[in-house]
């Protein structure tokens, strides 16, 4: 550390540099980012932390890191909340709270790193040269969820080898694990940083809501005043400003359109749905909504906690259309699980979510699935797949309105029916 910083105090340094940072060529669009909530020194955190929307720095911490090593840190907070991590993965963080840390900091760190060649922000370093912070080349173009996904497996395997007497743990909870990667049951161990996940759910789903359009408010305006000087930009926030469908609405409209009364029309009443959006239909005499059937690939990555967030999105729809049943369908090479919901002989559907029973696991046969429509005599109105999308382009033939939810692989493109990608 320079002479000249014992002289300054921490929170003297801490605005220093990030006044050296939001007027760095590279990071003028997150001007307003950095702007968002609180930021400030804490006397008793170890390292530092945010929950999303405010940052703060220990003390004994800042003080031993350099101003590169400090503007690493003010970066790496900024990053947790410019990708919303605290609310956006939250789900993640009630299936595995360690692992949850882990992957969100593997991503950003990797970011942060590649853009700062130069020397202007460099990971910290204890007082052995050690590097603090979470940094591994095998995720690289990895998203939260897919390297969440493998220190899962990881964990899982070990755990195995544990039952089996084959791990080499310690005894005292700890196995000794390698690739600079933390394997240990301490919470946030390697890590750079704490991420206040409690401190986000405590926000209010208002509170929530007005953080989300706020930090997209500020990268949009980041993004014009960096354009305005002629600043060479930001990847990371270049990636955030591309247009994303609103996966939910598109599934919602989905629904909406193609699980409607198919019976005669009649223009004597409007349809009341359709209205809602300031079109004028006739509505259906009967209005009598029939099947809608959901197909999930269980060949590739889709969790349980991607499942279940997909089928409570599925369910909430289906509350306000009310098709006669809704038939869940599993399947890899061939359909593995049949389960009906609703209807006359279904289980209740407000018993979705919690009853389904996921079955397969083996190849990838798409097809499969319109050959048991077929077969089985199925009369569904509509078809909803929901699959990672790595189907060696075979997109199979069908006769009935669908759409695929393709799930944490933007580079897969459907030849038939409609197609929303999914990031969870």
């Amino acid at each position: 550390m320079l002479a000249i910083n014992l002289e300054l105090s921490a929170e003297q340094r801490l605005n220093k540099n990030i006044n050296k940072i939001i007027s760095h060529d590279r990071y003028v669009p997150m001007v307003g980012v950095v702007m968002v909530g609180d930021t400030g020194i804490d006397e008793d955190c170890p390292t530092a932390y945010t929950n999303g929307r405010d940052a703060y720095y220990g003390r004994g911490f800042v003080e031993g890191l350099s101003d590169p090593e400090f503007r690493f840190l003010i970066l790496h907070e900024n990053y947790h909340k410019m990708f919303m991590h605290l609310t956006s993965w939250d789900y993640l963080y009630t299936e595995d709270p360690k692992l949850a840390n882990m992957a969100c900091d593997y991503v950003i760190n990797l970011m942060i790193a590649d853009e700062n060649t130069d020397g202007f922000a460099t990971m910290p370093v204890d007082a052995q040269g050690n590097q603090i912070g979470l940094l591994d080349e095998r995720f690289r173009g990895m998203n939260e969820l897919q390297v969440f996904r493998i220190l899962k497996q990881e964990k899982d395997d070990e755990a195995e080898d544990g039952e089996s007497g084959e791990s080499g743990e310690s005894g005292d909870g700890e196995s000794q694990g390698g690739n600079g990667r933390a394997t240990s049951n301490t919470p946030n161990e390697g890590s750079l940083d704490e991420h206040d996940w409690e401190g986000a759910k405590n926000m209010t789903e208002e509170e929530q809501g007005d953080l989300a359009r706020e930090i997209d408010q500020a990268i949009r305006q980041g993004a014009l005043t960096a354009s305005k000087i002629g600043s060479g930009g930001n990847r990371a926030v270049d990636q955030l400003l591309q247009t994303q469908v609103n996966w939910r609405k598109a599934l919602r409209e989905f629904i909406t359109e193609t699980c409607t009364g198919t019976d005669d029309s009649t223009w004597r009443r409007l349809s009341r749905r359709h209205m809602a959006a300031g079109i004028l239909r006739p509505s259906g005499i009967t209005e009598r909504v029939g099947e809608l059937l959901i197909a999930i690939d269980t060949s590739g990555s889709i969790g349980g906690p991607e499942l279940t967030r997909c089928l409570s999105e599925i369910k909430g729809v289906c509350d306000m259309v009310k098709p006669e049943s809704v038939r869940v369908l599993y399947w890899d090479t061939k359909v593995c699980g049949d389960e009906v919901y609703g209807g006359n002989t279904g289980v209740p559907l407000e018993r979705l979510v919690q009853t389904t029973t996921p079955a397969g696991g083996g190849g990838t046969s798409v097809q499969c699935i319109p050959d048991h429509i077929r077969d089985a005599g199925i009369k569904a109105q509509a078809v909803i797949v929901l699959t990672d999308g790595y189907l060696g382009g075979d997109w199979g033939t069908w006769s009935v309105p669908l759409l695929w939810g393709i799930i944490c692989n933007k580079s897969a493109k459907p030849t038939v029916g409609k197609t929303i990608h999914i990031d969870l």
